[in-house]
């Protein structure tokens, strides 16, 4: 969830840069999500240059077992923002972040990240650059239910643009991009006039209450990791989704396949600055 200060929306919160994704995508086509994609099996390549907590301490907070997969999870979240957005959370030097990312040279090696004909590692170190892990929070965790065939277990974290840098939609899966406040989109969500998931919406509505960016990743660490998984029961004729301490979002969904969502019509989907990995073999995707 990338977040800027200069929003001119309602409620004097910060932007948060959206995405929708192209109508001809077969999953959440006309969607609004965030940039962020699949863990590249090269994103816990010990060569990445880092900056910021230990892995170790990623690990910790992440909820997984090896510094390798904190490394793989966070490195994805900002491989992927670079690839969908333009905007690269790395600088020189621990305490600096690069503040122009566009030119023709950059678009290149940007492209050759999309293509996987350039790892992360490969790309920090040519343009001499360490990773800052210290300018993302880890926000929230969503893993997709058992019972669907594509399963997606994913991190959304919070990260303020860097000063200079500017988004661009560099996705090929999106076909418009958007800075909006948490609330207005929300609101539009629960209007009827924006289509997002059920993770998406929820972690804009815990994005409401700060009002600057700093102010948003300072409250970071206090989020909740504990993952959001759904559930599914049979009632009558009718197959139940709900997510644990989501109730707005529980789904009745009848044999004839009616949909009667409480507070939307939509369905779980990966959803953020996200990273995801695969869960039970399945195939990993976007955040």
């Amino acid at each position: 969830m990338l977040l800027r200060d200069d929003a001119t929306g309602t409620g004097g919160a910060p932007a948060v840069h959206m995405l929708r994704r192209r109508t001809s995508m077969a999953f959440a086509g006309g969607a609004y999500a965030y940039p962020g994609g699949g863990v590249d099996p090269r994103d816990d390549d010990r060569l990445v240059g880092w900056a910021g907590p230990a892995l170790g301490t990623w690990a910790q907070r992440l909820g997984v077992t090896t510094p390798a997969e904190a490394q793989a999870i966070v490195c994805a979240a900002v491989r992927e923002t670079y690839e969908e957005a333009g905007v690269l959370l790395a600088g020189p030097t621990p305490g600096t972040v690069v503040t122009d990312t566009t030119g023709d040279d950059w678009e290149a090696d940007r492209e050759a990240l999309v293509a996987r004909e350039l790892s992360f590692a490969e790309f920090l170190e040519r343009r001499g650059l360490v990773l800052r892990s210290d300018l993302l929070g880890a926000w929230a965790r969503w893993i997709t239910p058992e019972f669907e065939p594509r399963r997606y277990d994913t991190w959304f974290f919070a990260a303020a643009l860097p000063a200079g840098q500017r988004t661009r939609n560099a996705s090929t899966e999106a076909d418009r991009t958007v800075w909006i406040t948490p609330g207005d989109a929300a609101d539009g969500y629960d209007r009827g006039e924006l289509l997002m998931m059920p993770p998406t919406v929820a972690t804009l509505r815990t994005l409401r209450p700060y009002a600057t960016a700093a102010e948003a990743l300072a409250a970071a660490s206090a989020q909740d990791l504990t993952p959001v998984l759904a559930q599914a029961r049979l009632d009558g004729d009718e197959l139940v989704l709900s997510w644990p301490g989501h109730e707005e979002f529980t789904k009745n969904i009848s044999k004839a396949g009616k949909d009667e969502t409480r507070g939307g019509d939509e369905t779980p989907r990966k959803g953020g600055t996200r990273a995801e990995e695969k869960t039970d073999g399945a195939e990993g995707g976007a955040v």
